[in-house]
């Protein structure tokens, strides 16, 4: 059955006449009258007979009145009307992919967000190798994904940029090393702490590869967290991106140098796949999300103006 019919009856009901039906759907009088006589046919019964000047419903289409008009009522609130996100009284759980660095830098404000705007907003996070991030997007077991994941530039999923980023170095805050940078020989002749997660990219190093750079590694870890106390306790130089830079210089004894060679940047994105672009809660999680990294980095450019001047 072609639903539009159910349409086009609720309407002969309510209007009890071909034009005044016809004007109320924006349909022709000819094709009101065709769609009439394809009502006919299906029901077989005459339907809406002349009596005066109204088209009055038959019997059989008294009968049917109820239950269509059911259908049409359901069919423009439960699936035609636009679904609404109200955060603050939403009650749902969203799934994010991210690394150990998003969850300790970027996850604290998000929460601190959601604490005031959306409240009943449960969130979990989920680590994983870059490669895999895209399965679990497309299958929704994941909404979004948060931090560096080259692999998912590409068609089916979209992104938006959070913050510009690119790799520095920390040394405890009485380190040898003095000023705001550290020389290409000292980085070279430093020994070095150098983190490399599983199963996720290791820009930097395949940077210094590609340029046949070696420095001595004293100790090579799994996991950023585990860097900042080895880091204040010893002269190993590390280089991180510079947004957990940031964070251990707030929390640690730990100073940022500018590294002596420019590798590629590491910006921070946000990805979601194409299934979920129009999803009214999706939309307001994305946009609280972006608004929590531009409120930061408009607090940061202020800091850094302040020390400037």
């Amino acid at each position: 059955m072609d639903l539009n019919l159910l349409v086009v009856f609720a309407a002969m009901v309510e209007q009890r006449s071909v034009t005044r039906a016809a004007d109320t759907l924006g349909l022709s009088q000819p094709a009101m009258s065709a769609a009439v006589a394809r009502l006919r046919k299906l029901f077989d019964d005459p339907l809406f007979v002349r009596s005066g000047w109204e088209m009055q419903p038959t019997p059989r289409a008294l009968e049917l009145a109820g239950p269509v008009g059911q259908v049409v009522e359901t069919i423009r609130t439960d699936i035609l009307q636009r679904l609404s996100f109200e955060a603050a009284t939403a009650k749902r759980r969203f799934t994010l992919v991210m690394p150990d660095i998003g969850e300790v830098n970027f996850l604290p404000r998000i929460l601190s967000h959601l604490a005031v705007h959306a409240p009943h907003i449960d969130l979990r996070t989920l680590a994983m190798p870059r490669h895999a991030a895209a399965s679990v997007l497309e299958s929704g077991a994941a909404e979004l994904a948060l931090g560096y994941f080259p692999d998912l530039r590409k068609p089916g999923f979209y992104q938006q940029k959070l913050i510009d980023n690119k790799h520095v170095c920390i040394v405890r805050s009485a380190h040898p090393i003095a000023g705001p940078r550290i020389t290409q020989a000292q980085f070279l002749a430093a020994s070095h702490a150098v983190v490399k997660p599983d199963g996720r990219e290791h820009v930097f190093e395949q940077f210094l590869q590609e340029k046949g750079l070696q420095r001595r590694v004293v100790v090579e870890l799994s996991h950023f967290m585990s860097l900042l106390p080895i880091v204040e306790s010893s002269d190993l130089v590390a280089t991180v991106p510079q947004d957990l830079a940031e964070f251990f210089v707030t929390h640690g004894q730990v100073r940022m140098l500018r590294t002596p060679i420019r590798p590629p940047k590491i910006d921070v994105f946000l990805f979601w796949h194409q299934r979920f672009q129009k999803d009214p809660a999706h939309v307001w999680l994305r946009s609280a999300i972006h608004g929590v990294f531009t409120k930061t980095a408009k607090s940061v450019n202020s800091v850094k103006s302040l020390t400037s001047a």
